[in-house]
Formats: C-alpha cells, sequence, structure tokens
C-alpha cells in the first residue's frame, strides 16, 4: 500500500450504462480500496435496472449519483462528473468489471510523488495481466487497438503502449486546460491528444484487465474506431 495516500483526496468518476449486472459489484470493489475517496457515479440514461440500484445503494457505496434522462455518451457522463469532482486526483472507472480497482495504489503513485500529472493503465505492458476470450472479434479488437495507439502515437509524438485504455488518472487542475467536449468514445483520444497538446509527460503503469464480450455489455463498436482517428487529427489541428 502506498505511504501517505491519504494526502491526498481522490476523485473516482464512473460513468454507467445498462450496468445493472456489474454496477454493484464495481463499487463494492472500490469501497474495498483504502484510500481518501469521494465516488461519483453518472447514470447515462441507462434504460434498464442501473438506476434503481444506484438509488438503493447510494448511502452504503458511494458519495455522489448524477443521473442523465437521455444517453449522450461516455465522454458527456464522464464531464458532468468531473464538474462535480473535488479531489485533487482523478480516476476515471468504467462501470463494468474489466478493470481491478487493486490497480488504484499504482496508478496514483507517480502523481503523489509528484513524477507526472497524468498516468494511465496500460493493458499490454510486460508485467500487465490481460485475461480475454481468444476469439476472431477479440483479436480484431485487440489488432485495431494497436494501430490506434501507434497512429495516436504518431500525430502526438508519444510513446504509449495503450492510449485507449479506461484508467486515465490525472490532477484535477489539468480539467479547466483540457476543455473536454466530446460526448461519446471519442473521449479517449481526445484527452490523450489534448494533453499531448500541453506537453504533459503521461507515465504508464501495467494493469489487469478481464475483457467481456459484446453479450455481456461491451459496447464499443467499429465505427468508434474510425471517429477516434477524425478526433485525433480534429484536435491536433485546433
Amino acid at each position: 500500500m502506498l505511504k501517505n495516500v491519504n494526502k491526498s483526496k481522490i476523485s473516482i468518476i464512473i460513468p454507467a450504462y445498462n450496468e445493472e449486472n456489474t454496477i454493484k459489484e464495481i463499487l463494492k470493489r472500490i469501497n474495498k480500496i483504502k484510500i481518501k475517496k469521494e465516488i461519483i457515479v453518472i447514470n447515462d440514461g441507462s434504460r434498464d435496472d442501473t438506476l434503481n440500484i444506484l438509488k438503493n445503494y447510494k448511502k452504503k457505496y458511494f458519495d455522489i449519483l448524477i443521473n442523465l434522462k437521455k444517453n449522450k455518451g461516455k465522454g458527456n457522463a464522464i464531464r458532468q462528473g468531473l464538474k462535480k469532482a473535488k479531489g485533487e486526483i482523478i480516476i476515471i472507472q468504467d462501470a463494468d468489471l474489466e478493470y481491478n480497482p487493486k490497480d488504484y495504489y499504482n496508478l496514483i503513485r507517480p502523481i503523489i510523488k509528484n513524477k507526472t500529472n497524468v498516468v494511465y493503465g496500460s493493458r499490454v505492458l510486460k508485467k500487465s495481466k490481460r485475461i480475454i476470450s481468444n476469439n476472431f472479434t477479440n483479436r480484431l479488437r485487440v489488432l485495431a487497438n494497436y494501430f490506434l495507439t501507434f497512429f495516436s502515437n504518431l500525430i502526438n509524438n508519444q510513446s504509449l503502449t495503450d492510449a485507449h485504455t479506461c484508467y486515465k488518472v490525472f490532477r484535477r487542475n489539468l480539467v479547466a486546460k483540457l476543455n473536454l467536449q466530446e460526448n461519446g468514445f471519442s473521449f479517449c483520444p481526445e484527452i490523450t491528444t489534448k494533453l499531448s497538446n500541453l506537453r504533459e509527460d503521461i507515465i504508464e503503469i501495467p494493469i489487469s484487465y478481464k475483457g467481456r464480450e459484446y453479450n455481456e455489455g461491451k459496447k464499443i463498436k467499429f465505427s468508434d474506431g474510425i471517429e477516434a482517428i477524425l478526433t485525433i487529427i480534429k484536435y491536433k489541428l485546433t
């Protein structure tokens, strides 16, 4: 465990869309992490029972519930959560069970030690622990992630291994400088490109990752990859 971890308050931002099967469990796992934190959950217009579950467990498992009646996408949900965040450090956490909150200690360590303002959790570094089914769809997703990361590095003059990871951790004082605007999954390439424009160094930390299938609620699509490329170009040119 990281010494002096409670000197800095951590804001954990959780966008949730149709996550009735996982939202309670991810909140339980986050609550087991012994850091000074606030947990902000954004219900992004879910059509299943996600909102009712959140209402029932708010007092027990998290601090702030933002209920968006219309689904506008992950990026918009994160932006709404950032408006409420009070912590010195922000962690973006998906509402599914693909990413393990036990990695929080390693993710915030470089920031607390003032080595950087931004940390990404990489699923592909040598010490990362990644579990995914070896089927055609997943192999295609892995290849797409490699290509998008390569393209992002090429345009942004970076050397990341996993530009599109969920685990993005950064100081809250960067939020105003970033001026985030994207609504959907293009939030990821937007923030990475804008961090490059600000000349912010990004440290990557190996993480645990257990991928899920589309029939389990996986939402990212091929068209999101095309949008990611266009988003990188857009914010590099503006």
